[in-house]
């Protein structure tokens, strides 16, 4: 589905207020430059994104992307017993193509996939002792790559770059949907 930016009358595309509901009609019109801050910002995390999912890909195992690896690293953050629509909405991605990376995963004897017990129709995901070696090892390998170059005012740039990444997520988090031309 195409991202459409709602427009007025001066071509700003609209944005909801910070607090609006979803659904909520409130809308705030941005300038030329706050377009541009948010353009350069966006623009820039995700170059970060590309160039990190690059280079950890090459630390995978074939066959094993950065997107499988991401699933690896929620399960082990939030917890097992996770279904694989709630997994889908996590990574935003469909149901098809996650039913296809869990079914990687299971084959590699990263994850299981049980029946529910309390609805027979729903299955949940878990993470085996062969995933969570998986994980560390992955995460021992990248530790390695990022601490043959990150020196230490880069890593003090990142800490403190921390909050404001946290805001952003949650804001991000909490608007998921596009503004409507309406």
């Amino acid at each position: 589905m195409p991202v459409r930016l709602a427009s007025g009358p001066d071509r700003s595309p609209s944005v909801p207020a910070v607090g609006a509901k979803q659904g909520e009609k409130r809308h705030v019109t941005n300038s030329g430059k706050e377009r541009n801050e948010a353009y350069a910002f966006f623009n820039e995390v995700n170059t970060i994104d590309l160039l990190c999912k690059t280079l950890i890909s090459k630390i995978l195992p074939d066959g094993v992307h950065p997107s499988h690896f991401a699933i690896i690293l929620h399960l082990v953050r939030l917890g097992d017993e996770k279904t694989p629509q709630a997994l889908a909405g996590a990574m935003e991605v469909s149901k098809a193509t996650m039913s296809h990376s869990l079914k990687v995963l299971e084959k590699r004897g990263f994850i299981e996939i049980r029946p529910c017990d309390q609805d027979a129709r729903s299955k949940l995901v878990y993470l085996t002792d062969s995933g969570r070696h998986f994980h560390s090892q992955a995460i021992a390998a990248s530790a390695r790559t990022f601490g043959s170059f990150l020196k230490d005012e880069h890593r003090q740039a990142m800490v403190g770059a921390m909050p404001t990444l946290v805001t952003i997520r949650r804001l991000l988090d909490e608007n998921r949907e596009p503004v409507s031309d309406d």
